[in-house]
């Protein structure tokens, strides 16, 4: 039962994170109808930074400041913002599929340096002993799973709360217009690309604040934890819960989590050893189904807005 705790809580920790991705995506293309399919790269922006920050002093390695975790935090959202900013102003002229394949691009470049520059990211090797929250308590794994529960929590609850917050002010306001008739905004004397400009970089500076608690959370980070797959989750976990709201991209985190983990337990029970490692696309093979499923019966996703009867 204490075994199945502990569990319990480093499942919703994950799962919140994950959440916090898809927190920035709403805002991007929930709110402001910016497509992104670069998130992986976003994320692993925040994840290296805080971890080559924090990190204490290492030998061969670009890094190893030792700073605190919070201001390694505050710093790996800056730095995502900050990158999600530049690719905002270099692609947001850019019509809706075009803008996609640039973004992927930018996913692919970030992964690609984190595999080469090893003298800066670790390699292939990554980067480890990046410091975790109650590191004091690891030896209680019920006690230290639950206290950064309830750190990935908090964090959670102040960036949703200030998501909402912002959809909700004039600036979100001008977002929803230029997303609905940007033609109609424009007339009103509203500047389609510095708002759409701000949206990015804010839902970056979100993703790539979860990359940096995601990264303090487990201790390691290598490149292979920031493929396209990462990408496709979060895609549908937002329209799972449902594009637009805030509550539906957390909901929508952790169920597609569950399936995802409850997928993966059970190809591991069924499947034999040999065959494991191809069973485990299986794992999106289940989420693409629940995922057609879910659109099928709710095509605005969970909270998604209802749909009126013309």
């Amino acid at each position: 039962m204490i075994d199945l705790l502990g569990y319990g809580a480093f499942f919703l920790s994950t799962a919140l994170i994950f959440g916090l991705v898809a927190l920035g995506l709403n805002l991007q293309w929930g709110l402001t109808g910016l497509f992104n399919v670069g998130i992986s790269g976003f994320v692993a922006i925040g994840a290296y930074s805080s971890a080559l920050l924090t990190t204490p002093d290492t030998v061969g390695r670009v890094g190893g400041f030792g700073w605190p975790i919070l201001a390694g935090w505050l710093a790996a959202a800056a730095i995502a913002g900050g990158a999600a900013a530049f690719t905002g102003y270099a692609t947001l002229r850019l019509k809706a599929d075009y803008l996609a394949i640039t973004t992927f691009g930018v996913a692919v470049v970030v992964q690609l340096v984190a595999l080469n520059a090893q003298g800066l990211t670790g390699g292939p090797f990554g980067v480890a002993f990046i410091p975790r929250p109650f590191a004091g308590v690891q030896s209680d794994p019920v006690l230290f799973n639950f206290a950064n529960l309830a750190v990935v929590a908090g964090v959670t609850l102040v960036v949703y709360l200030g998501l909402e917050r912002l959809s909700r002010s004039p600036w979100g306001r001008v977002l929803r217009a230029l997303r609905e008739d940007e033609r109609a905004a424009v007339a009103l004397g509203k500047s389609a690309q510095s708002y759409r400009i701000q949206a990015f970089a804010v839902g970056g500076a979100v993703m790539g604040l979860a990359g940096a608690v995601q990264a303090h959370f487990i201790g390691f980070i290598a490149p292979d934890n920031y493929l396209p797959t990462l990408t496709f989750q979060v895609w549908a976990m937002l329209m799972v819960g449902g594009s637009g709201s805030n509550r539906g991209a957390l909901l929508g985190a952790v169920v597609v989590w569950a399936v995802w983990v409850g997928s993966g337990t059970l190809t591991a029970a069924v499947v034999p050893g040999d065959w494991q490692a191809r069973a485990a696309s299986l794992q999106i093979v289940a989420i693409g189904v629940m995922l057609c499923l879910i659109l099928l019966w709710r095509p605005q996703g969970f909270f998604g807005p209802r749909r009126r009867a013309k």
